[in-house]
């Protein structure tokens, strides 16, 4: 084994130790674990309610107009139509 790999593999041991030590130190005895609480909800946040006027009955029409314009694909209707 070269020395190359030798330090490759050292480095890799030590990237592994340093990301499980975190992990591993909460189960050490007498470590005091910091609990980590939910962060509290942002009160300035609200919730906005549908408002129905014309702009949105207008895009919905639209939407709707556009779903019943797309081409459809029915597997039933080839094996009907080769009959």
């Amino acid at each position: 084994m070269s020395v190359f790999a030798l330090v490759l593999l050292a480095l890799a041991v030590v990237l592994l130790a340093a990301a499980e030590l975190p992990r591993l130190g909460l189960r050490r005895p007498g470590v005091r674990v910091l609990s980590r609480r939910r962060p509290r909800r942002k009160p300035h946040l609200h919730v906005v309610h549908d408002v129905r006027d014309e702009e949105s009955d207008e895009f919905a029409r639209s939407v709707e107009r556009d779903l019943a314009n797309l081409p459809t694909y029915d597997p039933r209707e080839k094996k009907n139509s080769k009959n």
